[in-house]
């Protein structure tokens, strides 16, 4: 018998909601290592796309990896697939684990208001969850990349799908399996409301959803940087979990590295600054474009000095393939209506082309004297404005993440070390020969469902309790039409060998073998009737429910033999 937190611990291992990740941080990175251990991923090798990429340069590879993940999987964070729970059960679940009182510090759900961004547009709405109760809240657990790649198969999809944990775990696998690139150089980044890694190799690497972000990226001004920049702008990070472990914001203990997590801080802070140049602050006026309105630019033509507001010629950098960037500014210039121009300077605006002076001529940079010389130079133009532009162009220019502090008790990880020449075959054979001394190792396996050896109740347990999408969906049906509609699902599963799916990824990607079926048609019986008493017997490729004096058979492909009750709260083999 295990105890009460381990039970949860590892049942939370197979849905792996954002909550359980926050509760067991230790579950985050065994989902890169279960994704790792997939067959799916290193089936990519073969993929022509692929050809020779482990000769190609870094930014070759990572271009490579985000194209094909851009093409294989949709962004998906609805409410219908995995359904809801609400505050009460959740803190009902979690009270003897963790201070629920803290978890409004971390959990945009339950009270956190860290990003203004999503506040401001009220969160509930913009996740649809404004037509339920307030303590409704969303599952969103995390797809490994069997359930990934399986929405394929889902109503309304054409491809895989997965919300941002998902991706952000399949990025670091595909990284390593793929790019080649050392575990101990991608970190998992968590926030309230994201998910993200950073690559420390060369100046640094984001990856963010399925694109990723360079340092030049990070400060080009477009609207997928500002939308890359925003969790790290606004939010706190709740976890970082990395190959040698992980660190929590809330908790007192860490057990990653140390001197990883320093590493990883000072690398990932200098990636977040930039000093002033003429291209960055033309990249910050397309980020910030309410600051335009205080320039205008002088041009010349034939010896003559003409003026334009300077949102006039971004318009045309809009629709252009010409860029405003100073080599190229006087053929873009030449797009312009000679309309648009004026012989007069205007009166309330500041040149444009002196301030492009004043960064060029600062050496080294001092946002104190560019504040003082605008003031000068923009009598005209409203000084608070002028000061608000300064203060937006600091937070551009420095992006300070709210890292959790590093003064923790450190307590060493115990993830085998994986290396790059290794096959998935020894990989798997690494982790299976550690899983008694390591629990990184251990709770891969339960993350990647390898059934035949591990304990089944926790994956019962979670089975039963965080499964509601069938029973939502077709509530009323008799349990005898449900298992005609189970049963004439294709027999196959998501999974190979003896791995199973969860009975949301059988109702969700209608399929699943013979056992899957039947504990889809237990968690539809158990919606029903907490009381019901099932027993579900697997012999091999015979599969048998009974519910009282009822009896269903299906057909397994899956080489098991188990005998499971389920009763109460007993989920027991």
């Amino acid at each position: 018998m295990m105890d009460k937190k381990q039970m949860e611990r590892l049942s939370s291992a197979f849905t792996l909601s954002d909550m359980e990740i926050f509760i067991f941080p230790e579950l985050f990175f065994p989902l890169v290592l279960a994704d790792i251990m997939s067959p799916i991923l290193w089936e990519w090798k073969e993929d022509p796309w692929f050809k020779d990429i482990e000769k190609k340069s870094f930014n070759f590879k990572t271009n490579r990896i985000k194209q094909y993940i851009i093409d294989k999987y949709v962004f998906n964070l609805d409410l219908a697939t995995w359904g809801l729970t609400t505050k009460e059960t959740e803190v009902e679940r979690f009270k003897d684990f963790f201070d629920m009182n803290h978890l409004r510090q971390a959990n945009a759900l339950f009270g956190y208001e860290g990003d203004k961004y999503y506040f401001d547009i009220d969160i509930r709405k913009h996740f649809g969850l404004d037509k339920f109760n307030t303590n409704v809240i969303p599952y969103w657990k995390t797809e490994t990349i069997e359930a990934m790649t399986a929405f394929k198969y889902k109503e309304g999809f054409t491809t895989g799908a997965g919300e941002c944990v998902s991706l952000s775990a399949l990025y670091a696998a595909a990284m390593f399996v793929i790019g080649r690139i050392p575990l101990k150089e991608i970190f998992m980044i968590a926030t309230p409301l994201h998910s993200q890694n950073f690559i420390t190799e060369k100046e640094g690497l984001i990856t963010n959803n399925r694109r990723i972000v360079t340092k030049n990226m990070w400060f080009n001004g477009t609207s997928l940087s500002a939308k890359a920049r925003r969790a790290l702008e606004n939010e706190k990070v709740t976890i970082v979990s990395h190959v040698t472990g992980y660190i929590h914001t809330l908790l007192p203990e860490a057990t990653i590295n140390k001197d990883e997590y320093g590493r990883f801080s000072k690398k990932l802070r200098e990636f977040l600054v930039s000093g002033l140049t003429v291209p960055i602050f033309i990249n910050f006026l397309r980020f910030k474009s309410e600051f335009k309105s205080l320039f205008q630019l002088q041009c010349e033509c034939s010896g003559i000095k003409r003026y334009i507001p300077l949102e006039k010629i971004f318009e045309y950098e809009h629709t252009s393939k010409i860029s405003f960037y100073p080599e190229t500014r006087s053929q873009l210039v030449k797009e312009v209506d000679c309309d648009e121009f004026n012989l007069s300077q205007y009166a309330d605006r500041m040149m444009y082309n002196d301030v492009e002076d004043i960064i060029n001529g600062m050496n080294p940079f001092d946002i104190g004297e560019m504040e003082d010389k605008l003031i000068y130079l923009g009598t005209s133009c409203p000084v608070n404005l002028i000061k608000s532009m300064i203060n937006e162009l600091k937070l551009f220019l420095s992006v300070d993440p709210k890292l959790p502090d590093s003064s923790k008790n450190y307590i060493a990880g115990d993830t085998p070390e994986i290396t790059l020449e290794e096959s998935r075959d020894e990989i798997i054979q690494k982790i299976l020969s550690n899983r008694e001394q390591s629990s990184t190792a251990l709770y891969a396996l339960y993350v990647y469902r390898q059934m035949d050896l591990i304990a089944w109740a926790p994956f019962i347990k979670a089975a039963m309790e965080r499964n509601p999408t069938c029973y939502s969906e077709i509530k009323g049906t008799s349990i005898d039409t449900t298992y005609e509609i189970i049963n004439n699902l294709p027999n196959e599963s998501i999974y190979g060998e003896n791995r199973l799916a969860l009975p949301d990824e059988v109702w969700n990607f209608k399929r699943g073998d013979g056992i899957e079926k039947a504990l889809l048609l237990a968690n539809f019986i158990r919606y029903g009737d907490q009381s019901a008493k099932i027993t579900v017997n697997i012999s091999k490729s015979k599969v048998l429910l009974v519910n009282g004096d009822k009896e269903y058979r299906f057909t397994s492909a899956k080489s098991i033999e188990k005998s499971i009750t389920i009763e109460g709260n007993f989920y027991g083999e």
